[in-house]
Protein backbone atom coordinates (compact mmCIF):
# COMPACT_ATOMS: atom_id res chain seq x y z
CA UNK A 1 0.00 0.00 0.00
CA UNK A 2 3.06 2.52 0.60
CA UNK A 3 4.50 1.44 -2.30
CA UNK A 4 1.35 2.33 -4.49
CA UNK A 5 0.99 5.23 -2.86
CA UNK A 6 4.91 6.61 -2.93
CA UNK A 7 4.42 5.73 -6.92
CA UNK A 8 0.77 7.68 -7.57
CA UNK A 9 2.98 10.77 -5.60
CA UNK A 10 5.81 10.52 -7.70
CA UNK A 11 3.59 10.31 -11.05
CA UNK A 12 1.34 13.48 -9.93
CA UNK A 13 4.35 15.08 -8.77
CA UNK A 14 6.05 14.78 -12.66
CA UNK A 15 2.48 15.62 -14.23
CA UNK A 16 2.95 18.96 -12.69
CA UNK A 17 6.29 19.85 -12.68
CA UNK A 18 5.10 18.98 -17.00
CA UNK A 19 2.32 21.15 -16.77
CA UNK A 20 4.31 23.82 -15.59
CA UNK A 21 6.35 23.28 -17.51
CA UNK A 22 4.79 23.59 -20.89
CA UNK A 23 2.77 26.56 -19.10
CA UNK A 24 6.22 28.23 -19.25
CA UNK A 25 6.98 27.42 -22.86
CA UNK A 26 3.18 28.24 -24.15
CA UNK A 27 3.88 31.96 -22.26
CA UNK A 28 7.10 32.19 -23.37
CA UNK A 29 6.11 31.67 -27.02
CA UNK A 30 3.36 34.44 -26.63
CA UNK A 31 4.49 38.05 -27.84
CA UNK A 32 2.18 40.96 -26.27
CA UNK A 33 1.77 44.29 -28.29
CA UNK A 34 1.45 47.39 -25.66
CA UNK A 35 0.30 50.79 -26.90
CA UNK A 36 1.05 53.21 -24.37
CA UNK A 37 -0.61 56.36 -23.76
CA UNK A 38 2.04 58.24 -26.12
CA UNK A 39 1.13 55.82 -28.85
CA UNK A 40 4.58 54.25 -28.75
CA UNK A 41 3.96 50.53 -29.52
CA UNK A 42 6.69 48.16 -27.50
CA UNK A 43 6.27 43.81 -27.13
CA UNK A 44 6.90 41.52 -24.81
CA UNK A 45 6.64 38.05 -23.98
CA UNK A 46 4.99 38.87 -20.24
CA UNK A 47 1.99 39.98 -20.21
CA UNK A 48 1.46 43.13 -17.96
CA UNK A 49 -0.20 42.44 -14.65
CA UNK A 50 -2.03 45.52 -14.72
CA UNK A 51 -2.04 47.91 -17.67
CA UNK A 52 -0.92 51.75 -16.79
CA UNK A 53 -3.82 54.37 -17.35
CA UNK A 54 -3.87 55.21 -20.78
CA UNK A 55 -1.95 51.93 -21.89
CA UNK A 56 -3.24 48.81 -23.78
CA UNK A 57 -2.48 45.36 -24.18
CA UNK A 58 -3.32 43.02 -26.49
CA UNK A 59 -2.10 39.67 -27.93
CA UNK A 60 -3.59 39.88 -31.82
CA UNK A 61 -1.99 39.04 -34.80
CA UNK A 62 -0.83 41.67 -37.21
CA UNK A 63 -1.06 41.33 -41.14
CA UNK A 64 2.06 40.85 -43.07
CA UNK A 65 2.82 41.17 -46.82
CA UNK A 66 5.57 41.42 -49.40
CA UNK A 67 7.49 38.68 -48.48
CA UNK A 68 7.18 35.11 -50.06
CA UNK A 69 5.54 33.65 -47.06
CA UNK A 70 4.21 30.63 -49.02
CA UNK A 71 7.95 28.99 -49.24
CA UNK A 72 8.54 29.27 -45.37
CA UNK A 73 8.26 26.51 -43.18
CA UNK A 74 4.73 27.04 -41.26
CA UNK A 75 6.07 28.33 -37.69
CA UNK A 76 8.31 30.84 -39.48
CA UNK A 77 5.17 31.66 -41.42
CA UNK A 78 2.85 32.42 -38.56
CA UNK A 79 5.58 34.69 -37.15
CA UNK A 80 5.82 36.39 -40.37
CA UNK A 81 2.09 37.20 -40.52
CA UNK A 82 1.55 37.90 -37.45
CA UNK A 83 4.73 40.72 -37.02
CA UNK A 84 6.26 41.35 -40.71
CA UNK A 85 9.28 43.29 -40.88
CA UNK A 86 10.14 45.75 -43.18
CA UNK A 87 12.74 47.77 -43.78
CA UNK A 88 13.68 50.88 -45.05
CA UNK A 89 16.97 51.92 -46.34
CA UNK A 90 18.89 54.41 -48.55
CA UNK A 91 21.82 54.44 -50.62
CA UNK A 92 25.32 54.97 -49.85
CA UNK A 93 24.00 54.41 -46.31
CA UNK A 94 26.55 51.47 -44.55
CA UNK A 95 24.17 51.40 -41.34
CA UNK A 96 21.67 50.45 -43.09
CA UNK A 97 23.56 47.88 -45.13
CA UNK A 98 24.45 46.63 -41.80
CA UNK A 99 20.63 45.79 -41.23
CA UNK A 100 20.48 44.33 -44.14
CA UNK A 101 23.32 41.89 -44.10
CA UNK A 102 21.70 40.98 -39.94
CA UNK A 103 18.22 40.22 -41.27
CA UNK A 104 19.48 37.68 -44.10
CA UNK A 105 22.10 36.44 -41.82
CA UNK A 106 19.26 35.62 -39.42
CA UNK A 107 17.00 34.36 -42.03
CA UNK A 108 14.72 36.80 -41.45
CA UNK A 109 12.23 37.54 -44.36
CA UNK A 110 11.21 40.78 -44.74
CA UNK A 111 10.65 43.65 -47.39
CA UNK A 112 12.82 46.33 -48.30
CA UNK A 113 11.70 49.65 -49.76
CA UNK A 114 14.20 52.14 -50.86
CA UNK A 115 14.18 56.05 -50.03
CA UNK A 116 15.33 58.10 -52.99
CA UNK A 117 13.52 60.63 -54.11
CA UNK A 118 11.84 63.84 -52.14
CA UNK A 119 8.46 61.83 -52.38
CA UNK A 120 10.15 58.77 -50.74
CA UNK A 121 11.63 61.34 -48.21
CA UNK A 122 7.91 63.25 -47.32
CA UNK A 123 6.90 59.63 -47.10
CA UNK A 124 9.17 58.33 -44.73
CA UNK A 125 8.51 61.52 -42.31
CA UNK A 126 4.79 60.76 -42.33
CA UNK A 127 6.05 57.26 -41.44
CA UNK A 128 8.84 57.66 -38.72
CA UNK A 129 8.25 61.44 -38.31
CA UNK A 130 11.82 61.89 -39.54
CA UNK A 131 14.37 60.86 -42.28
CA UNK A 132 16.68 58.90 -40.72
CA UNK A 133 18.18 55.81 -41.99
CA UNK A 134 17.88 52.82 -41.73
CA UNK A 135 14.14 53.09 -40.58
CA UNK A 136 12.59 49.27 -39.80
CA UNK A 137 9.23 47.76 -38.33
CA UNK A 138 8.79 44.77 -36.81
CA UNK A 139 4.77 44.52 -37.11
CA UNK A 140 3.98 47.88 -35.07
CA UNK A 141 7.05 48.36 -33.28
CA UNK A 142 9.40 51.04 -35.13
CA UNK A 143 13.10 50.86 -34.88
CA UNK A 144 14.78 54.25 -36.05
CA UNK A 145 18.75 53.65 -36.72
CA UNK A 146 20.96 50.51 -36.41
CA UNK A 147 21.79 49.16 -33.04
CA UNK A 148 21.94 44.71 -33.69
CA UNK A 149 21.34 44.36 -30.03
CA UNK A 150 18.04 46.35 -30.31
CA UNK A 151 17.41 44.93 -33.52
CA UNK A 152 17.77 41.41 -32.46
CA UNK A 153 15.79 41.69 -29.09
CA UNK A 154 12.75 42.81 -30.67
CA UNK A 155 13.34 39.95 -33.08
CA UNK A 156 13.66 37.54 -30.51
CA UNK A 157 10.33 39.10 -28.84
CA UNK A 158 8.47 38.35 -31.75
CA UNK A 159 9.53 35.10 -31.72
CA UNK A 160 11.70 35.33 -34.97
CA UNK A 161 14.29 31.89 -34.68
CA UNK A 162 17.99 33.06 -33.91
CA UNK A 163 19.44 31.08 -36.57
CA UNK A 164 17.98 30.83 -40.39
CA UNK A 165 15.06 28.17 -41.56
CA UNK A 166 14.76 29.24 -44.56
CA UNK A 167 14.60 26.96 -47.17
CA UNK A 168 17.54 26.43 -50.03
CA UNK A 169 14.75 27.51 -52.49
CA UNK A 170 13.97 30.78 -50.96
CA UNK A 171 13.91 34.16 -52.87
CA UNK A 172 13.61 37.46 -51.48
CA UNK A 173 11.87 39.91 -53.14
CA UNK A 174 13.54 42.97 -54.47
CA UNK A 175 13.63 45.95 -52.67
CA UNK A 176 10.84 48.63 -54.50
CA UNK A 177 10.52 52.57 -53.92
CA UNK A 178 8.35 53.59 -50.86
CA UNK A 179 6.36 55.53 -53.41
CA UNK A 180 5.52 53.74 -56.26
CA UNK A 181 7.23 55.39 -59.41
CA UNK A 182 4.39 56.58 -61.92
CA UNK A 183 5.03 56.81 -65.71
CA UNK A 184 5.22 60.30 -67.11
CA UNK A 185 2.06 60.78 -68.81
CA UNK A 186 2.67 62.38 -72.23
CA UNK A 187 1.28 65.88 -72.90
CA UNK A 188 -1.05 66.93 -75.44
CA UNK A 189 -0.43 69.52 -77.23
CA UNK A 190 -3.32 72.21 -77.30
CA UNK A 191 -5.82 72.11 -79.76
CA UNK A 192 -5.32 74.75 -82.44
CA UNK A 193 -7.81 77.79 -82.87
CA UNK A 194 -8.95 78.22 -86.25
CA UNK A 195 -7.61 81.24 -87.91
CA UNK A 196 -10.59 83.72 -87.84
CA UNK A 197 -12.06 84.11 -91.47
CA UNK A 198 -11.70 87.48 -92.48
CA UNK A 199 -14.53 88.88 -94.17
CA UNK A 200 -14.37 91.12 -96.98
CA UNK A 201 -16.89 93.22 -97.72
CA UNK A 202 -17.56 93.62 -101.17
CA UNK A 203 -17.01 96.56 -102.77
CA UNK A 204 -19.83 99.34 -102.91
CA UNK A 205 -20.59 100.56 -106.60
CA UNK A 206 -19.39 104.01 -106.96
CA UNK A 207 -22.33 106.51 -106.72
CA UNK A 208 -22.39 109.73 -108.95
CA UNK A 209 -20.52 110.97 -112.17
CA UNK A 210 -17.29 108.93 -113.07
CA UNK A 211 -14.66 109.62 -115.71
CA UNK A 212 -16.06 106.54 -117.19
CA UNK A 213 -19.85 107.50 -116.87
CA UNK A 214 -19.98 111.10 -117.03
CA UNK A 215 -23.61 111.36 -116.54
CA UNK A 216 -23.61 109.20 -113.34
CA UNK A 217 -26.09 106.93 -114.96
CA UNK A 218 -27.18 103.77 -112.62
CA UNK A 219 -28.38 100.51 -114.20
Amino acid sequence: MTTSRTVRHALALVLGLAGITALTVAQAQTVYRIVGPDGKVTFSDRAPEKAAPGERSSAVSVPGGGTNNSALPFELRQVTQRFPVTLYAGAQCAPCDSARSMLVTRGIPFTERTVASNEDLDALKKLSGGTNLPFGTIGGQQLVGYSETEWAQYLDAAGYPKQSQLPRNYQRSAATPLVAVKAAQPTEAPASKPEARRRVAPAAAPSGPTPSNPAGIKF
